[in-house]
């Protein structure tokens, strides 16, 4: 599997539907989570994904500084149940860090996360930046990185 970064414009109909397949999958349906899927950050990010057999196997979308926050932003972070316990989730988040740190000119990363995580995010150097807070009924914290 080859990770690939594309602008919104840059991704075929079939990427795009694989991507929002596997958002809805893991987010809607397996967190039992109703929420906003389509938001209007999707046409100012580039999108990382890996996949498999035309499957997306992990993905996540880096948002332009100035459309959720002041600073670029991580989010929408998932890997597919069948590819989990590969490192893809940790790869991927290096991988996003060094793009947005040698492609988008700003000092920081600001990330909503999921309480569960926290430690995945503090071992990629994120902090808590913010109070306990219900996205969708799940609890978050706003994160930040500085670079």
């Amino acid at each position: 599997m080859d990770l690939t970064i594309k602008k919104f414009e840059e991704l075929s109909n079939q990427e795009l539907y694989k991507i929002i397949e596997a958002r809805i999958n893991v987010f809607v349906v397996e967190q039992d989570c109703p929420y906003n899927e389509c938001d209007n950050k999707d046409q100012h990010s580039f999108h990382l994904f890996y996949q498999d057999q035309k499957q997306i196997a992990a993905y996540l979308r880096i948002i332009l500084p100035g459309i959720s926050y002041k600073e670029a932003s991580i989010g929408r972070v998932l890997v597919n149940r069948e590819y989990r316990r590969e490192g893809l989730g940790l790869e991927m988040m290096e991988q996003a860090i060094s793009f947005i740190k040698n492609n988008l000119g700003t000092d920081s990363i600001r990330i909503s996360a999921q309480e569960y995580i926290l430690n995945f995010y503090r071992s990629l150097g994120f902090e808590v930046v913010s109070d306990r807070y219900l996205e969708d009924n799940i609890p978050h914290f706003e994160m930040l990185l500085k670079l």
